[in-house]
């Protein structure tokens, strides 16, 4: 049985995932709109690996005998001034969201629940990913600059993320 600390958090966390989704798709439809079908492609497959999050958790906390709580999702901002401002946003997120996977690791511990923090290990590992990832296309769009075709490129570059 999971505490219920421990409980807690984990329902939290598939909220913040299932966010993360929602504002993933979000950022797709407005790079749709901006006629930049590779970056919502990009934002669409990362939105679909979030909700792989929200589930994997989802089915821990069954698994360990809890019950799942799903909570009310925030509307998520739907208009950025550029590719930019929206892929900061990102990095903004995925590091709130690794701060909140580290905080369940220290309550796991603190509750010496040592199957969660097992379990939340995969988590810290993939968040060192998604940062990096978001990081490195912000470094990209900040090269580049205002020239419209280093963004035709790196469109086309996003476009091609396997799902």
């Amino acid at each position: 049985m999971i505490p219920e600390k421990v409980l807690k958090v984990l329902n939290e966390q598939v909220g913040k995932e299932l966010y993360s989704a929602y504002l993933y798709l979000s950022m797709a439809t407005y790079f749709d709109a901006e006629d930049l079908q590779g970056f919502a492609h990009w934002m669409k497959v990362q939105a679909k690996e979030e909700l792989g999050h929200a589930m994997k958790i989802y089915e821990y906390i069954y698994e360990r005998g809890g019950r799942v709580e799903l909570p009310a999702l925030e509307k998520p901002r739907c208009q950025w001034d550029s590719p930019l401002e929206a892929f900061k946003q990102a990095l903004e997120h995925e590091r709130f969201i690794t701060s909140s996977i580290h905080n369940i690791l220290e309550l796991a511990r603190a509750e010496n629940d040592h199957p969660t923090a097992n379990f939340i290990q995969w988590f810290v590992k993939e968040q060192v990913e998604e940062e990096a990832q978001v990081e490195f296309i912000v470094r990209k769009l900040q090269k580049l600059g205002d020239s419209p075709v280093a963004l035709y490129m790196l469109d086309k570059d996003l476009g091609n993320r396997a799902e």
